[in-house]
């Protein structure tokens, strides 16, 4: 297999994966959940999203989250924003990253958005025109690049499209995400390369739910293709709520186990994020969706 010797991950468990949540999370827990992620080694760790409350009222208090949260040197906390509006609030609460998205479905975009994929570009261009002038990264994402519930199969070439005009537009990565877990190694590695005649390889990153228990080997499929940054949610987290039937992100420790597994270079302590996910899921009051999270904590157990 021809492997990359280290790869990156972002952690996108307190925004992607709790934002779906029915019951409230307090302010606190989300503060020790992120500071739990830095202090085991992620350098990247998604923090919230300025959105309207009312649409996603879980992550109305992340003007207050990033404030408690300790901001260690080198640790990037991005927060997603819509529109000016939320990127006024990433500025006021001194965010030095920020993430826009959008879809490769017309069908996808205006159920999440409200708006057409060109209508999203044009809310977020101010957006970006605002991260340029206060020196504030800016990520992209690209929702349904596998399949939309809605419209069926998604052409890669719509995918490479939408990326290469994030990419062109001002974005430093752009991640590809699969939001109803329907790819499968041989459809990813089609869409991954489509994107990567479009903008650069390494300026590309993949982001897996597991609905149909496919993530880990879309990973290691893509990897064998260049990827080196994935999106991972601890405890596997998350969902798509346009989407009957779709579980969570891709867990953060089961992708820590198959890294370690093939001696990859991560950064990242598996036991110390195995712990945070056992924290934030006996939070929410269910068991983590994680493979490798529910077999290390019957290991300790025993």
């Amino acid at each position: 297999m021809n492997l990359p010797k280290r790869v990156r991950l972002v952690e996108v468990g307190p925004r992607d994966g709790l934002q779906n949540e029915a019951k409230p999370v307090p302010v606190d827990v989300k503060v020790e959940l992120i500071d739990r992620l830095t202090a085991a080694g992620h350098t990247t760790v998604e923090a919230g999203s300025f959105v309207s409350p009312k649409w996603v009222p879980q992550m109305a208090s992340t003007d207050e989250v990033m404030t408690r949260i300790k901001r260690k040197p080198g640790v990037s906390y991005p927060v997603l924003v819509p529109n000016k509006l939320g990127m006024n609030g990433a500025i006021e609460s001194k965010c030095e990253e920020v993430a826009v998205f959008t879809a490769a479905s017309e069908a996808f975009c205006k159920a999440n958005t409200n708006c057409t994929i060109d209508e999203s570009f044009e809310r977020f261009a101010p957006v970006i025109e605002a991260a340029q002038r206060h020196n504030i990264r800016v990520r992209g994402y690209v929702s349904v690049v596998a399949g939309c519930p809605y419209s069926g199969d998604v052409d890669p070439k719509i995918v490479a499209d939408v990326s290469e005009r994030l990419f062109r537009m001002g974005c430093y990565e752009v991640s590809l995400g699969d939001s109803i877990g329907v790819g499968t190694p041989a459809k990813c590695v089609a869409m991954i390369d489509a994107v990567a005649q479009r903008m650069p390889r390494e300026k590309i990153a993949a982001h897996f739910h597991d609905t149909y228990g496919q993530s880990l080997a879309n990973i290691l499929a893509v990897m064998e293709r260049g990827i080196t940054v994935f999106d991972t949610a601890v405890g596997g987290l998350g969902g798509c709520p346009y989407a009957k039937g779709a579980s969570g992100n891709v867990g953060t420790e089961d992708v820590l186990y198959l890294l370690n597994g093939l001696g990859i270079e991560h950064g990242v302590d598996l036991d110390a994020i195995a712990a945070t996910g056992r924290f934030i899921c006996e939070a929410l009051g269910r068991q983590p969706a994680s493979k490798v999270a529910q077999a290390l904590k019957a290991k300790l157990a025993a």
